[in-house]
C-alpha cells in the first residue's frame, strides 16, 4: 500500500483490523524498506568482514615491513656508520633506508596489481556500482600502501640517520 503517513503506524494498524477478523487472518506487515535491509544482511555482513580483513593484513604488512626494516638497519649498522664517519649527511642515511622500503613497496605492488586484476572475476559479483578494475580505486590503495610503508620504513629509518660512527664501528 502507498501512504503519505508512517508505513508502520499504518502497518500496525491494518495489523489489527485484520486481527480483529480472527486469528486466522494473522498477518506481518513490513515496509519495502525492512525487506530491502532483510534480503542485503548477507551482503552487510560479508562487506564488513572484507573491510576488517583488509585492516588486518594492511595492519600486519606494516608491522612486517618494520621488523623488516629494523633488521635491515641492525645488519648494517656498521656500514652505515663508516658512511656517516667518512662524511655522509645523516639525511643520507635516512634516505638509504627510505629507498630500499620503498623498493619492496613498489615490487609488492607490482605483483600485487596484476594478481588482483587476474581474481576479480571471484568478486565481480560483491561489488555494486563499483568496476572490479577502477582504476581510480586501484590507484588510491596503490597509494595507501606506499605512504604506510613508508611510515612503516621511517622509524627504522630514524634511527639509522642517528648512527653514532665511533660507536658503530665499535659493534660487532
Amino acid at each position: 500500500m502507498r501512504t503519505d503517513e508512517s508505513p508502520e503506524a499504518l502497518g500496525k494498524t491494518i495489523g489489527h483490523e485484520i486481527e480483529s477478523l480472527g486469528h486466522e487472518y494473522a498477518l506481518r506487515t513490513r515496509t519495502i524498506a525492512q525487506m530491502i535491509n532483510g534480503e542485503l544482511v548477507a551482503e552487510r555482513v560479508t562487506a564488513m568482514l572484507s573491510g576488517f580483513f583488509a585492516v588486518l593484513a594492511l595492519l600486519l604488512a606494516s608491522i612486517g615491513l618494520y621488523g623488516l626494516m629494523s633488521y635491515t638497519v641492525t645488519r648494517r649498522t656498521r656500514e652505515i656508520g663508516i658512511r656517516v664517519a667518512i662524511g655522509a649527511q645523516r639525511q643520507n642515511a635516512l634516505w638509504i633506508v627510505l629507498r630500499e622500503t620503498l623498493t619492496l613497496a613498489l615490487f609488492g605492488i607490482a605483483i600485487g596489481i596484476p594478481s588482483a586484476l587476474a581474481g576479480t572475476r571471484l568478486i565481480a559479483t560483491m561489488l555494486f556500482g563499483l568496476s572490479p578494475s577502477d582504476p581510480s580505486t586501484i590507484a588510491t590503495v596503490s597509494l595507501l600502501l606506499l605512504l604506510v610503508a613508508l611510515f612503516a620504513g621511517y622509524l627504522p629509518a630514524r634511527r639509522a640517520s642517528k648512527i653514532d660512527p665511533i660507536a658503530a664501528l665499535r659493534s660487532e
